[in-house]
């Protein structure tokens, strides 16, 4: 077996992707493998760290989420601003990112009023000057 990333191990990936929680047997079943050779390639590539964690996302039934774009006051740290964005509770994702805002974040909450506390805040952490908010309508998968 390649050591290298090949199109078996970017179909298993993208199955795992989509559901975390598929059986192997399942995953080989669907590409003609063995449920070994799955398991031995998905620990692989964990070991290689291709794959580095298995996550849970949470379903939207009674959750909004909103998009937030926060700019960093250029005296400050954009790096230790995320780094506090993400220990808020609401915060699901934060990304440094580039163009008019410093960071984009995701987040998420069963309520519009949870929402708004959240922005509300995100706003007070040292070194956020401006945001901007879209609420997500919709996930298109």
């Amino acid at each position: 077996m390649a050591t290298g990333r090949d199109e078996t191990d970017r179909r298993i990936i993208e199955m795992l992707q989509k559901n975390g929680r598929e059986p192997y047997v399942e995953i080989a079943q669907r590409l003609g493998l063995t449920e070994t050779t799955v398991r031995k390639r998905v620990k692989r590539m964990i070991r290689d760290k291709v794959i580095s964690k298995f996550t849970i996302e949470v379903g939207e039934a009674g959750h909004t989420s909103a998009i937030v774009l926060a700019s960093v006051d250029s005296t400050t740290d954009t790096s230790k601003t995320a780094a506090m964005l993400v220990k808020l509770g609401e915060v699901k994702t934060a990304y440094e990112i580039t163009g008019q805002y410093d960071i984009a974040t995701i987040i998420s909450a069963p309520s519009m009023s949870e929402i708004n506390r959240a922005i509300d805040d995100l706003r007070q952490i040292p070194g956020v000057k401006d945001t901007n908010t879209v609420i997500i309508l919709k996930k298109i998968t």
